[in-house]
Parts: C-alpha cells; sequence; structure tokens
C-alpha cells in the first residue's frame, strides 16, 4: 500500500467515525499523545485504557496512534525526541543510532538513551497534542456541517 493509499483509507476511515465531535477530537489528540510517545509496544493498551478512562472516541484514538506513529515517522520521532530530551537534561550533543524499534532494545541501549527519550517524547507529545485536538474539532466539524447543507438542499425541490 503507497503512502497515498494509507493517507486515503485514512482520511475515509476519519470522516466515517460516529460520535461528537468533540468526542473524536478528543480521541484523536490522546492517540496522537500516545502515538508521539517512545513506548510502542504499548500504544494500543494505552489507547484502550485512556480511551475508557477518558470515555473517548477509540476508533479516533487509534488513528490518531497510526497517523503519527508508524513505520515512516517512528524513526524520525525517536531522533527529534531524544535531541530534545538531551536538551532539557542539558547534555551535550550525542549520536543515538537505534537499530530495532522495539522497547525491549530501547531498555538494552541504557538509561543515558532511555531517559532523554522519555522526557522529549513527553515535551514534543504535549506541544502536538493541543493542536491535534483543535484541527481534529476544526475539521471534523466542517465536514459535518457540509454534509448537513448537501443534505438540506438534496432534500428541497
Amino acid at each position: 500500500m503507497t503512502i497515498r493509499q494509507r493517507m486515503q483509507n485514512f482520511y475515509q476511515q476519519f470522516l466515517s467515525l460516529k460520535g461528537d465531535p468533540t468526542s473524536i477530537a478528543c480521541g484523536m489528540a490522546m492517540g496522537v499523545f500516545v502515538g508521539i510517545t517512545p513506548t510502542i509496544p504499548f500504544h494500543t493498551l494505552m489507547v484502550v485504557v485512556f480511551g475508557f478512562l477518558f470515555k473517548i472516541n477509540l476508533t479516533s484514538a487509534y488513528l490518531g496512534s497510526w497517523l503519527v506513529c508508524n513505520p515512516f515517522t517512528i524513526p524520525l520521532l525517536y531522533l527529534g525526541e531524544y535531541q530534545i530530551g538531551r536538551y532539557i537534561l542539558g547534555r551535550g550533543e550525542s549520536e543515538l543510532v537505534i537499530r530495532e524499534y522495539s522497547f525491549s532494545a530501547l531498555l538494552q541501549l541504557g538509561w543515558d538513551v532511555c531517559a532523554p527519550l522519555l522526557i522529549g517524547g513527553f515535551v514534543l507529545a504535549v506541544l502536538v497534542t493541543v493542536p491535534a485536538y483543535f484541527l481534529s474539532y476544526r475539521f471534523i466539524s466542517a465536514v459535518r456541517k457540509n454534509e448537513s447543507h448537501e443534505i438540506c438542499s438534496a432534500d428541497t425541490p
């Protein structure tokens, strides 16, 4: 499946979500937050737990997680998170080489890598989550408003 096909599939799934725009946008934002954190083997579990805990749209949360955390974005996310974390911790520049993006492989790299990665991931997740909510809310509201106008105009003779 090409990137274009994946994005079209994501777009169609997002438009077909049931629920009010607030729940969908909250789910998307929470999914984006989870997806950005470097906790790959736990993303689905975290999405489900947080989804039930905060009563948000689980499908939207899963889509948000997949949107930001996929095989194309993981290397860039991890590198950026690591650099942000090193900067926050006041550590000098360092090269990060990750051969496998699993949780156990990251733990084997040690606390010198995991601490900056987790801190940078959390900071980046917070920074991206807020815009994700507002963009999702505005997008789904606009699409639904447009659909209701199309339905109304189709009903009038």
